[in-house]
């Protein structure tokens, strides 16, 4: 189970962070989906009235573009990810340097 982590802003009360989770329906719909979407377009593949070298290039094609689709996907959740963590890291850099300044000294 994730830990909820906690820090205080300037001055500012303890604020809870708790990482965020997807629903188990929300996971089911999306396996269902990908299950669904892929088992139904192989489907058609086999079934085209075409020469098997035509089906196997088509098998390749959708294999290709489903990896390719996972790696987007990951690419771009490791962007986020990233630039969640720097904006928070900024946002601690001001907040010392603010809380170092003083004006009247």
């Amino acid at each position: 189970m994730p830990t909820t982590q906690t820090y205080r802003k300037a001055g500012k009360p303890m604020q809870n962070l708790t990482p965020q989770k997807d629903t188990a329906a929300w996971i089911i719909q999306v396996w269902a989906s990908f299950i669904l979407s892929f088992g139904s377009t192989a489907m058609g593949i086999a079934y085209l009235p075409v020469d098997g070298w035509v089906k196997g290039f088509m098998g390749m094609g959708l294999t290709f573009t489903v990896g390719s689709s996972l790696t987007l996907a990951k690419t771009i959740r490791d962007n986020h990810e990233a630039s969640k963590i720097t904006a928070r890291i900024d946002e601690a850099k001001v907040e010392k340097l603010l809380s170092e300044h003083h004006p009247l000294k």
